[in-house]
């Protein structure tokens, strides 16, 4: 993981590989435009080919007017009547250019709209895709953020480019052949005018993909500062510690600076383009001239002159609508490359296959075996050596310190992260060999840190199984054990009352009710295992002690592991296990851990003796 998001950071090396991993990208994009709106891609190519003759069209046709119109001066009784023809031609011939444009306009922004969504689309269903390991390395956090952030306005930009480009490129050719007719030196002139521009822009490209590719980490955190300014979960607090202001400001000092730099390269930019147009401007009229020579010796005609002088001018805007658009190409690959990047990680658990015959639970159940585990960015393992067994029907219990591991071993067992060493089974099995989605839609998980979705009540707890029907009852009785039933009943909308205060008619719950709302939602999944990770928390004792009291019924047949550091919480269980520094330090009921006088008695006895008279 790490080794692959370090390599996004060499892409500004100009080496051969990376010169055709560019040309790769820009491959992908067409191919990415062509299946995001292949109809409207296809307006667009005849419309290339449209415009791009035209405009020689036009040229001709002057050429025509001016000509007719000098005959008509010399000759001894003028005639209007050949010119007016040809003055017809050339503005039939600008009506369809309008008319052509017109549509491109129209089918560039539709196209681009529909490159945006389906953008929007890749980057969600990849978001889902990558395993979760990946949000825990800031690597990713910066490749994911340029992704997304410029994934709103990129791919428009890349198609407005590669037409632009390709229209040009077409007007280009053909001027140039018209103009090889006249003198070849003309061709010299034209390549001389543009190629300080076009060093000017593959220049400062290169510079800017430079700058903005360093700068990523700081820009990401001036808006995660931002953010924190803006997101109502941090409101509270920045008005209670009066931090507000002092996020403002490193935001503010943040962006300050990077604009700074960021205007240092604009300015270089500026200065070296107006070089390059005087450069430009020098070699247009000295063509100019040269031509205007012909036609005084007589080489050619005033008509063939100002078909050749306009031909000139369009083919140098051409070459440098050209260049200007392959400089923005390149520039996009900022983009691509970090969209490609993120396309292109690889997904070892999410997207794991395997068996889909999971074998109903018997006698072994789940159990876990020598197992270790180390996070990417820590030098320590978290689990080491750690076993635990859940059985058939049983209630288990995971106690210990903050830091112990207790979280981490119930990711480990939602396959969020695969142990690096020893095994867990299921059956007997290794859970590996199953696919991924199968063994987790037998379990169902209350996170310590729960998920509160701006839904309606009833949906909030329908996500805990979207495979079943959105019934009435059975979302009732979900809430019901888990006491969410009272939630419910205080709005007259009942389970359909949308939740949360990001939009209208949004109620806020109390964290306790949010919780039990999350409980909800373990219930309404029908699995054979349940984790429930602090399920009483943010509970009053009340509700904590009822939750208590009719756990065993609540769980019914399945298995469950309860991980809490509230341990008249895990009275109920009938093994705990206790983890400290990672290992398993301790297993047996409540009245045998404490009959050893041991680790958890210690725990519990620092809980119990604030109880104590």
């Amino acid at each position: 993981m790490r080794q692959g998001m370090v390599n996004i950071g060499n892409m500004a090396d100009l080496s051969l590989p990376n010169r055709l991993l560019r040309a790769i990208n820009l491959r992908r994009a067409c191919r990415l435009v062509w299946t995001a709106a292949p109809a409207w891609t296809a307006v667009n190519l005849v419309l290339v080919v449209v415009q791009g003759v035209l405009p020689l069209a036009a040229l001709f046709l002057l050429k025509q007017v001016v000509d007719a119109l000098a005959a008509a001066v010399t000759a001894p009784s003028p005639d209007f009547a050949p010119a007016l023809f040809w003055i017809a031609l050339a503005g039939l011939t600008a009506l369809a250019g309008a008319a052509a444009g017109a549509l491109g306009t129209l089918a560039t922004d539709a196209q681009g709209v529909a490159v945006t969504d389906h953008v929007a689309d890749v980057i969600h269903a990849r978001s889902i895709a990558v395993d979760y390991s990946y949000y825990e390395t800031p690597e990713f956090h910066d490749t994911l953020q340029r992704a997304q952030e410029e994934s709103a306005y990129r791919p428009v930009r890349i198609v407005n480019g590669l037409k632009q480009t390709l229209q040009n490129l077409l007007v280009l050719t053909g001027i140039v052949v018209l103009l090889c007719a006249f003198h070849w030196g003309v061709g010299l002139a034209l390549l001389l005018a543009a190629l300080p521009a076009a060093m000017v822009r593959v220049g400062h490209a290169r510079r800017q993909f430079v700058f903005e590719q360093e700068q990523i980490g700081r820009e990401r955190q001036a808006w995660y500062y931002h953010w924190l300014l803006i997101d109502p979960q941090y409101a509270r607090d920045l008005r209670l510690f009066g931090i507000g202001k002092l996020f403002a400001e490193r935001f503010h000092s943040l962006r300050a600076a990077l604009r700074s730099e960021s205007l240092t390269l604009l300015r270089r930019r500026a200065l070296w383009e107006l070089l390059a147009q005087l450069l430009a401007i020098a070699v247009l009229f000295g063509t100019l001239a040269a031509m205007g020579y012909a036609v005084v010796q007589g080489a050619v005609s005033l008509g063939v002159m100002v078909m050749y002088f306009q031909g000139y001018q369009r083919a140098l805007a051409a070459l440098q609508a050209v260049i200007q658009g392959l400089g923005w190409l390149y520039e996009d690959n900022l983009f691509l490359n970090h969209f490609y990047a993120f396309l292109d990680l690889p997904s070892h658990i999410e997207q794991a296959g395997g068996r889909t015959d999971l074998p109903a639970p018997t006698t072994a159940g789940l159990s876990c075996r020598d197992l270790s585990f180390t996070y990417p960015s820590r030098c320590t393992p978290t689990l080491q050596g750690v076993d635990l067994d859940i059985r058939p029907g049983e209630i288990v219990a995971l106690v210990g310190v903050n830091g112990a591991g207790k979280s981490t071993l119930a990711k480990l067992l939602c396959r969020l992260y695969d142990p690096q060493g020893g095994s867990i089974c299921w059956e007997g099995v290794d859970l590996r060999v199953f696919a991924t989605a199968v063994w987790r839609r037998q379990i169902s998980v209350l996170a310590q840190d729960y998920s509160q979705f701006s839904l309606s009540l009833g949906e909030n707890i329908w996500l805990g199984d979207i495979d079943r029907p959105q019934e009435q009852e059975t979302l009732k009785a979900a809430a019901a054990r888990a006491g969410a039933d009272k939630v419910a009943a205080q709005f007259p909308a009942g389970l359909e009352t949308r939740l949360g205060t990001r939009f209208r008619d949004g109620q806020e719950l109390s964290s306790g009710e949010w919780q039990r709302l999350a409980l909800a939602r373990a219930w309404f999944r029908e699995a054979q295992l349940i984790i429930l990770d602090e399920p009483s928390s943010a509970l009053d004792p009340l509700a904590e002690a009822a939750m208590i009291d009719n756990f065993r019924r609540l769980i019914g047949g399945r298995s469950a592991l309860l991980i809490s550091h509230r341990l008249a919480t895990v009275r109920l269980a009938d093994r705990i296990y206790v983890l400290d520094g990672g290992r398993t330090v301790e297993t047996g009921s409540h009245q045998e851990l404490l009959a050893r006088n041991g680790h958890y008695t210690r725990l519990y006895r620092a809980q119990a003796d604030h109880y104590s008279p």
